[in-house]
């Protein structure tokens, strides 16, 4: 059974936060590929979409999206996911794995791109308004 670390990340605002996901949650994600969209609840995210942008096997391997299937593959890289050149036409051969959501891999990384309410409230980065309008109303109530 495959286990992921999911770290999903909110464009719009920058925040993002990281979760553990395994069982069918992960199932849902299995056969996947960079660029696809999946419900949102399988991150805990009820009523979004999220879209799968890349990830890393349990060796650190980026996830290529121009690299088809599951399998590592070696590949001459002039830059881009996996190599950074340190000087201009430098080139270097590099393991990388293909784009394909597999067991192998232990990070996906997901952004939303789709959904109806706040996105910082249902990730918990931000508590939801409502509550934080009723603990003033207590407060000034205490206070006459």
């Amino acid at each position: 059974m495959a286990t992921f670390n999911v770290v999903v990340s909110d464009p719009d605002s920058g925040q993002s936060v990281t979760r553990e996901i395994d069982g069918q949650d992960a199932n849902r994600f299995m056969g996947r590929e960079i660029g696809d969209e999946v419900d949102g609840s399988a991150v805990d995210l009820d009523g979004f979409t999220v879209e799968i942008t890349g990830g890393s096997d349990d060796a650190g391997r980026p996830l290529r999206p121009d690299v088809r299937g599951p399998a590592l593959k070696e590949i001459l890289l002039t830059g881009g996911t996996g190599y950074n050149p340190t000087r201009e036409g430098e080139r270097r051969r590099v393991t990388v794995r293909g784009r394909e959501i597999s067991d192998a891999v232990a990070q996906l990384n997901v952004k939303i791109s789709e959904g109806d309410g706040d996105r910082l409230v249902a990730m918990g980065v931000e508590e939801p308004e409502e509550e934080a309008a009723d603990d003033d109303e207590d407060e000034s109530d205490d206070a006459e």
